[in-house]
């Protein structure tokens, strides 16, 4: 029997951010680590290899478009063994007078993917909204 999965879709919006902005926080070591303080490494370039939160996640860039999209192979140190990474793939739009953002995260693991849904929320969405607010 396969590993049961799910998929997590989440919509968020980062007011006064330009795509670009929001991009370089996502795909940037230095300015990952501003917004969620804590220590993140990235090869920015496609097959380059990153990690986030001090190593907890893990992960090898896919397709990198600047300003547009990113996609990812993504996975934590607390992964199920037997479980292929998950497929991560944001989208960024100029909306509003800021930047939304479409996150859809594939494969991952039935038995972590609440964990993980609220995880976006509160280690990404709401650190990035509060980092473009200063």
């Amino acid at each position: 029997m396969a590993n049961e999965t799910k998929t997590i879709r989440q919509t968020a919006f980062i007011p006064g951010a330009k795509p670009v902005q929001v991009y370089d926080c996502m795909v940037n070591a230095k300015k990952h680590a501003e917004f969620t303080g804590s220590d993140a490494t990235s090869e920015n370039k496609v097959g380059g290899k990153m990690t986030a939160w001090g190593g907890y996640i893990s992960g090898t860039w896919l397709d990198l478009d600047r300003s547009k999209r990113i996609v990812q192979e993504w996975e934590t140190s607390e992964w199920p063994e037997g479980y292929a990474p998950s497929r991560l793939e944001f989208t960024f739009t100029e909306k509003d007078g800021g930047t939304e953002i479409v996150m859809e995260q594939s494969e991952v693991p039935a038995s972590q993917a609440e964990s993980y849904r609220q995880g976006w929320i509160d280690y990404y969405w709401t650190p990035l909204q509060e980092y473009f607010s200063k």
